[in-house]
């Protein structure tokens, strides 16, 4: 019974999804010819409970959850949950973590079909999948997992371990995953490693510029690699600033915040970041431009650093207003025969005048359609007329100054482009994608899109797997919570369909799908930790109510980990724009 019921409201989500786009025609969403007689569990778990959780969940006796508590800021309860959706995703995360805690638990990296985990970094586990999933379980109400979870922290996280971290990844996940339990728990458990792990990766600061090695010996402290990409040194600012914050350590705030200084005066005429940076200088070293792997990040932390400390420091206001300058001016393009939106990436002509003189190509990668969600967010945070004045659900036009208005369209616009990418065999959406151009529009009737293949009978490049990635979720998630717009919701069950049709395994756990437009399809041995950190927890958060994790309340790291606005009681720095 409960799995005809989820079908019928497939259905209805279709039926709904396909009326609206009738009449919005800038984007046809195609459904996969499966969706239609889909159920979202091919065996049904049978712990499966489809029934009405308490959101957010009951606080613990024993902790104090800030997150869970109305702030000032805090608008009323406008958005209501799909329950039946939301609790499908909640099992999708208890299948995906059960196969984990059964056959890896502890270990980094989880490899499903050989049942079977592997740690990152040369020197043991540091906790990447644990860490990262805690948060998840925090906000699904998941008790028993949050508690074997936590005990494992207690008891078995230690970092005193020799190899080479990515400074990086243990940021974005491990410290910020840590940070995100204390400020969800008020747990002290989590303080302490966050701590420690923050002192262990200080010294990875320490180079000519300051800009960061991108890789650490935890147990040496101290820093290892040559050259950094501009993504990797400036990815660390979110969570070594809260963590300052907790602790009134300065030299966590300064480091970090040095970084941006350095870049700053290192930025181009264009405003936009090549993705390679030479640490010893502080300089750009020729390489492309993009908003994919090794540069992405860099232009979503410069919101979201004005926007953790509550709009309180303007020169990051004025670094991510110019960059998206930047990206509207160069990066940009439609399609010929669609008008689809996407993020062009530039590569340097060479010469002495590289810095200046590009050349666009229309690859994208699945990592760049973050920028539908931060663009939306952007201009109903940054660039409304009157910043006293929350937006509205949607956001009227008059709310918001003309900068606004073009990051919003532009939002909008490139979601729809991203959503386009899921027109595949599967209903998943590629690595990466290249667009047709004005010169190379491609025969009639052909998507305005294709995947780098290999020849008939070869293997699929890179390009053509997808790797359980969220970004296309993550900017569901935010133009759902930022219109209220029922679509989003249509969009999010779609890619969750299309996930649990296509990668869940029947052993347990989810896996890579070596080709998105090859059936049937072929999995790659590997759970990516951030399938629990983020697509689940973004597909979740689109269909809870929006209480749960106020937008006005938090900032999201690059690793959906939730961290709390604040106003700083450190004096920053860093607070001059190089003009």
């Amino acid at each position: 019974m409960r799995r005809r019921t989820i079908q019928y409201l497939v259905l209805l989500s279709v039926i709904a999804l396909s009326v609206h786009l009738y009449f919005n025609q800038s984007f046809t969403l195609t459904p996969p010819e499966w969706l239609d007689d889909y159920s979202p569990f091919e065996s049904e778990p049978e712990n499966y409970k489809a029934k009405p959780r308490p959101y957010p969940p009951p606080r613990q006796k024993d902790v104090t959850s800030a997150w869970s508590k109305p702030s000032p800021s805090s608008r009323p309860n406008t958005l209501p949950a799909d329950v039946p959706k939301r609790d499908a995703v909640v099992e999708a995360f208890k299948y995906a973590w059960s196969a984990y805690e059964r056959d890896a638990m502890g270990s980094d990296e989880y490899h499903p079909l050989s049942h079977r985990g592997s740690d990152l970094g040369g020197g043991g586990s540091i906790g990447y999948t644990v860490v990262d999933a805690i948060d998840t379980m925090l906000l699904m109400g998941l008790d028993a997992e949050y508690g074997r979870a936590k005990d494992w922290v207690k008891e078995k996280l230690s970092f005193d371990r020799s190899g080479s971290f990515s400074t990086f990844e243990t940021t974005i996940r491990v410290l910020g995953g840590l940070l995100s339990a204390h400020y969800l728990t008020g747990d002290a458990l989590y303080l302490r490693h966050a701590t420690d792990l923050g002192e262990r990766m200080l010294p990875v600061f320490d180079t000519g510029s300051g800009l960061p090695y991108p890789a650490a010996n935890l147990a040496g402290r101290s820093g290892q690699g040559g050259g950094v990409s501009v993504s990797e040194a400036t990815t660390l600012q979110l969570e070594f600033r809260y963590l300052a914050q907790l602790t009134g350590k300065a030299p966590f705030w300064h480091k970090a915040e040095h970084v941006m200084e350095v870049v700053n005066k290192a930025r181009l005429p264009n405003n936009l970041a090549p993705v390679s940076m030479n640490m010893g200088t502080g300089r750009f070293v020729q390489s492309r431009i993009g908003m994919g792997s090794n540069g992405d990040s860099y232009y979503e932390y410069l919101l979201k650093q004005y926007l953790q400390t509550n709009c309180t420091e303007p020169v990051y206001h004025q670094m991510y207003s110019d960059a998206m300058q930047g990206v509207h001016a160069h990066l940009v393009q439609k399609t010929p025969t669609r008008g689809l939106t996407y993020i062009a990436e530039l590569l340097p002509k060479g010469g002495p005048d590289w810095q200046t003189s590009w050349q666009a190509q229309g690859k994208q990668e699945h990592l760049a359609c973050f920028l539908a969600g931060s663009l939306m967010l952007g201009a109903t945070t940054a660039h409304l007329k009157d910043a006293a004045q929350p937006a509205s659900v949607p956001p009227k036009m008059k709310e918001l100054t003309p900068t606004g208005q073009r990051d919003w369209q532009t939002g909008v616009d490139y979601l729809e482009g991203c959503m386009a990418t899921h027109d595949t065999k599967t209903g998943l959406s590629p690595e990466g994608v290249n667009y047709r151009t004005p010169s190379d529009p491609g025969p009639p009737g052909e998507r305005d899109w294709y995947i780098n293949k290999a020849d008939q009978g070869g293997t699929p490049p890179y390009d053509a797997r997808y790797m359980l990635r969220p970004e296309i979720s993550e900017s569901v998630f935010l133009a759902w919570r930022l219109t209220g717009d029922a679509r989003y919701r249509g969009y999010a069950w779609a890619i969750f369909s299309a996930i649990e049709k296509h990668c869940r395994l029947p052993g347990g756990g989810y896996a890579t799908v070596l080709d998105v437009d090859a059936l049937p399809v072929t999995h790659l041995d590997k759970q990516e930790t951030f399938f629990l950190s983020e697509t689940l927890k973004y597909l979740f958060l689109t269909f809870a109510d929006d209480s749960v994790l106020n937008l006005h309340d938090v900032v999201f790291n690059t690793e959906a980990h939730p961290l709390p606005v604040f106003t700083p009681t450190i004096k920053p720095q860093f607070t001059k724009y190089s003009s």
